[in-house]
C-alpha cells in the first residue's frame, strides 16, 4: 500500500442556499479543490462523490455523472462513483478514493460530498433523514433521529450523571468556534441558558442541542505521496482510513452509551497510523446532537467512558484547551449537509495541519482525527491526518 496525501480542497458556504442548485454546489467545491491543488483536469483519473439522498431532496440521482459534468470532466470519461452511507457518505467516499490510490490503481483522485436539503419542508427533511435508520422498526413507529439520540442521551445521563448543562456547553463551544469560520451556517454565540430555554425537541435534547438542515458541498484532491510532492510543499498525509459497520437499528446494538462501530474503527485507525489517542492534536467529531460529541470523545479514547460531560465542562475541548474539538464549529454551528459533512471535516483538518485556519488555528497542530457517523451508528468512518 502506498502513502496517500491530500493536496487540495474546496468548500462552499454552508447554510440555506436558496439561490444555488445541487449542481452549482458540486461545481463550486470541485473546481475550488482542483484550483487549490494546482492540477489540470487531465491529471484526474477518478472521481468519488458522497451523497445520502439527493433523489428525495431534489429529485436528482446519478451523482457521479453529474459531478463529472459540472466539474468539466465528462469528456475525459473517467470513472465517477457515488457512495452512500447516510451522514457518513462523504467520509466513506474518501475511504474508497484512498483505497484506489493506495493500491496503485490511480495516482490522482477527486473526492467530494454534497447535499441540498432545504428545498423540502422541515417535516419532509425529517422523514428523509429517518431513512438512515431502520424504516420498518424505528421510523415507522415515530423514532426520528432526535428521538434516537435522545434515548442515548437519557441512558448516558442515567448511567454516568451527565447533565443537560454539560450537553449545552458543547453547543456553546461549537457556536463560539463557528463564529470564527466564515463558511459556517450559524455564526453567532449562544449561552447555556439559550440552549436550555430553547424548544424541547426530544427530551432531553433542546432545539439548540441539534444540528440544522443545511445545503453545502466540499471536495478534496488526493494523490500518491510521490505525486503530491510535484504539486505542493504542504502535503497532508492520510495516515489511516478505517470504517466499521453495526446494526442499522439502535435496539440491536451491544451498548447504548456510545457508538461501537466508532470504537472499533478508531482502534483500527490508531493501529494503522502507529499512534494513540494522546498523540492527536485536533479533532473533528460528528456532533449531530450535543450528546454525540460527548460520546465521541469517549469512544475515541480521549477520556474514559462516562467522563465526556465533565471533560467538556472542564474546558478540555475548547479552542485553547488540551484537545480542541470541532474547531470548524462542528455540525452544530458549521452545519450538516449530510453527504458533505465528512469532506468538510477533512477540509477543516487540512487547513489546521497546513497552518491556514486563521483565527481558529490550533498552535503546532501536526496530527488530526476525523470521526463521521452514519445514522445512529450503523456506519462509522475514522481518518487520521498528518502534517508532512
Amino acid at each position: 500500500m502506498r502513502d496517500v496525501a491530500l493536496i487540495g480542497g474546496g468548500l462552499t458556504q454552508f447554510g440555506e442556499l436558496w439561490e444555488k442548485s445541487l449542481a452549482d454546489l458540486v461545481a463550486e467545491a470541485g473546481i475550488g479543490a482542483i484550483m487549490d491543488a494546482g492540477i489540470e483536469g487531465e491529471d484526474i483519473e477518478a472521481l468519488y462523490i458522497g451523497g445520502m439522498s439527493a433523489g428525495r431532496f431534489v429529485g436528482q440521482e446519478h451523482l457521479g455523472s453529474l459531478a463529472a459534468e459540472v466539474s468539466g470532466l465528462s469528456e475525459l470519461h473517467i470513472p465517477a462513483t457515488r457512495v452512500e452511507a447516510a451522514c457518513a457518505s462523504g467520509s466513506l467516499a474518501l475511504h474508497n478514493g484512498y483505497l484506489a490510490v493506495a493500491s496503485g490503481m490511480y495516482d490522482i483522485v477527486v473526492v467530494g460530498g454534497a447535499e441540498k436539503m432545504t428545498d423540502v419542508a422541515g417535516t419532509e427533511a425529517t422523514n428523509i433523514l429517518a431513512s438512515a435508520a431502520n424504516r420498518e422498526w424505528e421510523a415507522f413507529f415515530g423514532a426520528t433521529f432526535p428521538g434516537l439520540y435522545a434515548l442515548m442521551a437519557r441512558y448516558h445521563m442515567h448511567k454516568y450523571g451527565t447533565t443537560s448543562e454539560q450537553l449545552a456547553q458543547v453547543a456553546v463551544k461549537n457556536h463560539h468556534n463557528g463564529m470564527l469560520n466564515p463558511k459556517a451556517q450559524y455564526r453567532r454565540e449562544v449561552t447555556v441558558e439559550d440552549v436550555l430555554t430553547s424548544t424541547m425537541v426530544a427530551d432531553p435534547l433542546h432545539l439548540l442541542d441539534c444540528s440544522p438542515i443545511t445545503d453545502g458541498a466540499g471536495a478534496v484532491v488526493i494523490s500518491s505521496m510521490d505525486k503530491a510532492k510535484e504539486y505542493t510543499d504542504q502535503p497532508v498525509r492520510i495516515a489511516a482510513s478505517e470504517t466499521a459497520a453495526d446494526s442499522l437499528s439502535l435496539s440491536e446494538r451491544s451498548r447504548f452509551d456510545g457508538i461501537p462501530a466508532a470504537m472499533t474503527a478508531s482502534r483500527r485507525a490508531y493501529q494503522r497510523a502507529g499512534v494513540s489517542a494522546v498523540d492527536i492534536d485536533v479533532v473533528e467529531v460528528h456532533d449531530c446532537f450535543t450528546i454525540a460529541e460527548i460520546m465521541a470523545i469517549e469512544d475515541l479514547g480521549f477520556v474514559e467512558k462516562g467522563e465526556g460531560g465533565r471533560a467538556v465542562e472542564d474546558g478540555l475541548t475548547t479552542l485553547d484547551g488540551e484537545l480542541p474539538v470541532n474547531t470548524s464549529g462542528g455540525l452544530k454551528s458549521k452545519g450538516h449537509p449530510v453527504g458533505a459533512t465528512g469532506i468538510a471535516q477533512i477540509h477543516e483538518l487540512m487547513l489546521q495541519l497546513r497552518g491556514q485556519a486563521d483565527k481558529r488555528q490550533v498552535a503546532d497542530a501536526s496530527l488530526g482525527l476525523t470521526h463521521n457517523v452514519g445514522g445512529s451508528g450503523g456506519t462509522a468512518v475514522i481518518h487520521i491526518l498528518e502534517a508532512i
